[in-house]
């Protein structure tokens, strides 16, 4: 876990810059928050707005960003406005929790729009819970989002906005399907049913900090798809509030609320968010947690004994998740990591086609999106086999065999990058042997995705090659051919249906 903290890749340094920009734009919207006159709540809430504005809005384009961003208040005052109206109603305060719950999941349908606004949507409904905000709160606590949503965006468009630079990041599509069959769908009745068994119990362990569960069942459906991925990732999550507790019995109890020191803590733990999100969840919920505990600290209510109801509502949101999986219109591991390899090898073999294209001088033909699809692809598919790789996986058949064929696909990654940065080269010339090269790995991904009708041709015999093309080629042959047995039991079925 430290080694993929500490030694993960980061090429551009696009994570350091994306935790250190949401450093200055947290504490910016603060400050302005502070400068406006409003009280500990509304910088609480103001600095949550901030955070999630950097944080989950992930579009493609920089546009496309700006429009979501500035589309989140209209999506989280009116929930706000809900949240503080039934503060004195419990009942229909815990139905509208849930309807905003099982809304915001499936809000995902729509891509990373949909996604970020339900997160907004949610988070803002949680606050209110957090602060225990009343209607007479509401103007500074739109004030509050407004001004930090600005102060946000002003840091993230205009003060550095490194992404102008960067190409347009591809962002797969979720898979697709009508009704029930539509993962979405699904996972937002099993969201709700799961926020539901959560907001019960969680009640019954605390009246007044409920919502720890609720949130900690959320947040477990963010970015899972299978079955199999939201139990490690509730797994990851409590291990992480584990070790977030503590660290803060360590650090956070004895600073208790002091300005100061809290302040350059609170910092450090935003960096530690966005730093560490995209390579570790249990490292991310363990500067959530800490962060969580200096904030109670600012309050006055900071205790061991919170910070253990803490961990046994973390707990409670976990189990809510896992029996919602499982009981509730369960969306198997199996069918979601065949669909995204099968989605991969379809991109390699389009990598492959755009190559040719240019090989043979076709003015618009350009791979290099393709190749950036095909990262996304790649790392939404060792999200889904991630739990039959878990350490705790007493399955290991399975195990080595998706070990395999991350293997191999990343073999396949390597050899497309090489191919497409030769074919870069406006020296690179086609002749009749990369033109057959490029039609044999086509045929094989069809072979392996089952758009094919011919059987999966034997790997290339190993001789030497000096053109750089078609040692990149004929690596991707092997490689494809090499999946084959992994991808396909004696029996005929895929990876993990065995």
């Amino acid at each position: 876990m430290l080694k993929r903290v500490f030694v993960a890749p980061d090429p551009g340094r696009v994570r350091l810059r994306f935790a250190a920009r949401a450093v200055l734009g947290i504490g910016l919207a603060v400050v302005v928050c502070g400068l406006a006159g409003h009280s500990l709540a509304g910088a609480v809430t103001g600095g949550l707005a901030a955070l999630l504005a950097l944080f989950t809005v992930t579009d493609a384009t920089v546009r496309g960003q700006a429009v979501t961003t500035a589309l989140l208040p209209a999506v989280g005052l009116p929930v706000l406005a809900a949240a503080a109206g039934l503060h004195d109603q419990p009942v229909a305060r815990d139905l509208t929790f849930l309807a905003v719950v099982g809304a915001g999941v499936y809000a995902r349908r729509w891509g990373p729009r949909g996604h970020s606004l339900g997160v907004f949507a949610f988070m803002t409904f949680f606050v209110a819970q957090f602060l225990h905000a009343t209607t007479g709160q509401l103007p500074e606590l739109f004030a509050s989002v407004l001004l930090s949503v600005l102060a946000a965006a002003v840091v993230r468009f205009g003060l550095w906005c490194y992404e102008r630079r960067l190409p347009p990041a591809p962002v797969p599509a979720p898979p697709g399907g009508t009704g029930l069959a539509r993962v979405t769908t699904r996972q937002a009745i099993q969201a709700t049913a799961g926020a539901g068994f959560a907001l019960v119990v969680g009640q019954l362990l605390s009246g007044q900090r409920w919502y720890w569960a609720v949130g900690a069942t959320w947040w477990i459906f963010v970015n899972t798809t299978s079955r199999g991925e939201t139990l490690v990732r509730g797994f990851r999550r409590v291990l992480g509030t584990v070790l977030g507790i503590g660290l803060g019995l360590l650090v956070a109890v004895p600073v208790h609320g002091a300005p100061a020191p809290t302040a350059a803590l609170v910092a450090l733990c935003v960096f530690g968010i966005f730093y560490t999100a995209a390579v570790s969840y249990t490292w991310m919920m363990l500067w959530v947690t800490l962060l969580a505990g200096l904030l109670y600290g600012l309050l006055g209510v900071l205790s061991p004994a919170l910070l253990a109801l803490r961990l046994a509502e973390t707990g409670v949101g976990a189990l809510g998740a896992a029996l919602a999986v499982i009981l509730v219109l369960p969306v198997t591991t199996h069918s979601v990591t065949d669909a995204w390899i099968q989605r991969a090898l379809r991109c390699v073999h389009a990598c492959t086609a755009e190559t040719a294209a240019r090989l043979a001088g076709v003015p618009d033909a350009d791979p290099a999106p393709r190749v950036a699809e095909l990262e996304q692809l790649l790392g939404r598919v060792r999200l889904s086999v991630a739990p039959l790789v878990h350490p705790l996986n007493p399955m290991l058949g399975r195990k080595r065999r998706a070990r395999r064929v991350l293997g191999l696909l990343d073999d396949c990654a390597r050899e497309i990058r090489g191919l497409v940065a030769v074919a870069a080269d406006p020296e690179a010339s086609h002749d009749a042997r990369l033109a057959a090269a490029c039609r044999r790995v086509q045929d094989a991904v069809e072979a392996l995705t089952g758009a094919g009708t011919g059987e999966l041709a034997p790997a290339p015999a190993e001789h030497p090659v000096t053109e750089p093309v078609l040692a990149h080629l004929h690596g991707l042959e092997r490689a494809l051919a090499e999946l084959a047995q992994p991808l396909r039991t004696p029996s005929g079925s895929p990876l993990v249906g065995a």
